[in-house]
C-alpha cells in the first residue's frame, strides 16, 4: 500500500513539529512538506500534490479558508482538514463551504 503524503499549513513551529513527530510514527503516512502561510500552502499543494493537507485557519496573509478555497479550485482530488482553536460555527461552516472535509480541534 502506498503511503498518504500529507502537507501541514500551519504558521506556529512548535505545532509543525508536534505533528510531524506524530505522523511519523505511521508507517503509512509520510509529511511531505510544511507551510507557514496561506500563499505557502498554495504553493506547496502545487508542487508536492499531497494527498491530505493540515490547514490552519488563522495564518498571516491568506487564511487558511482562502487557501483552502484556492487549491480545491485547481486541485480538487486534495483532501483538506482544517485544524482550528476555534469552536464558533461561523469559522467551522466557513471552512467546509470552501471545501473542507472536516476540522480538528486544537486543544
Amino acid at each position: 500500500m502506498e503511503a498518504l503524503h500529507i502537507l501541514i499549513a500551519d504558521d506556529h513551529p512548535l505545532f509543525r513539529h508536534g505533528i510531524r513527530e506524530f505522523l511519523n510514527l505511521a508507517p503509512d503516512i509520510q509529511v511531505i512538506g510544511e507551510a507557514t502561510g496561506g500563499e505557502e500552502a498554495i504553493a506547496q499543494a502545487e508542487a508536492l500534490h499531497p494527498d491530505v493537507i493540515l490547514m490552519d485557519v488563522n495564518m498571516p496573509g491568506v487564511n487558511g479558508i482562502e487557501a483552502t478555497r484556492r487549491i480545491l479550485h485547481d486541485s480538487p482530488h486534495i483532501r483538506i482538514l482544517v485544524v482550528t482553536m476555534f469552536e464558533d460555527d461561523g469559522t467551522v461552516f466557513a471552512a467546509m463551504r470552501a471545501g473542507a472535509r472536516g476540522y480538528i480541534l486544537k486543544d
